[in-house]
């Protein structure tokens, strides 16, 4: 299995391998350069893909003998448009799982308490959503995470137990703090990227194109393409014979502690 751990033993051996036979042949010295680009870039590589559980496991689907689809969106509550995506889903009675930053919550505390009040399930983000978040100490990520869970907390009585990383990103240090918080981490297995395409048409077919059994869908309430698209989305899901499913129904997890 390609984690950290074993792919931080296979480097040591071979390093050491590489050592000895340097010692013997005097190899080119520009080979060290290459594998500590190779290591760099399985680094990389892990520490970009959630999907890959390369410091630690995420869930980032479902199971895939049933035709469910789990809708989840990023980075809100965004008082522009939040409202917007919660008219959408509940016209057309639809849940969805919202992975909040706790920072925004101060002003909108009545667009948290309808997600809950309207079924969908409110995710930890993270409070700060810092650039740098990926950079902070075990410490200082677990009293960041934490903070979300208690504003959270005093505004609905809901602890939520489902975290979501900032951007997508793992290391040694959040692996830590999702454990010692008692999180489960969720990712995804269609990233929309409607903060990057603007172009709705593209947009809707990407995702469309990428929809399989068990797949949870990575979309944000922050972005005007995917409120214009969201509407026909669900519809065109549905025409494909997809159930669209509440997240933690879909992986049979309970998302509150």
């Amino acid at each position: 299995m390609l984690n950290y751990r074993n792919v931080n033993i296979f480097f040591i051996i071979f390093i050491l391998i590489w050592i000895l036979l340097d010692r013997r042949y005097d190899l080119s010295p520009a080979a060290y350069a290459w594998i500590l680009f190779a290591y760099l870039l399985i680094l990389f590589c892990g520490s970009y893909f959630i999907q890959l559980g390369y410091f630690f496991k995420s869930v980032c689907s479902g199971g895939k003998d049933k035709k469910e689809i789990g809708l989840s969106f990023d980075d809100g509550p965004a008082e522009s448009f939040t409202p917007m995506i919660l008219d959408v889903l509940r016209e057309e009675k639809t849940e969805a799982a919202f992975f909040c930053i706790g920072k925004k919550i101060p002003a909108n505390e009545n667009l948290l308490r309808r997600i809950v009040e309207e079924g969908h399930v409110i995710g930890n983000h993270s409070y700060s959503h810092h650039p740098l978040f990926d950079l902070f100490s075990v410490e200082r990520m677990q009293e960041d995470i934490e903070q979300m869970n208690v504003l959270t907390q005093s505004i609905t009585e809901l602890e939520p137990k489902f975290f979501r990383p900032p951007y997508g990103v793992t290391n040694p240090n959040l692996k830590k703090a999702v454990e010692r918080g008692g999180f489960i981490s969720i990712g995804w297995s269609i990233r929309s990227m409607d903060t990057v395409i603007r172009d709705e048409n593209r947009l809707l077919q990407k995702i469309l194109k990428s929809l399989k059994p068990g797949a949870i869908l990575l979309l944000h309430d922050t972005s005007p393409a995917t409120i214009k698209i969201l509407k026909e989305l669900i519809v065109q899901i549905r025409q494909q014979g997809y159930r669209i499913v509440r997240l933690d129904k879909m992986l049979k997890l309970n998302p509150y502690a």
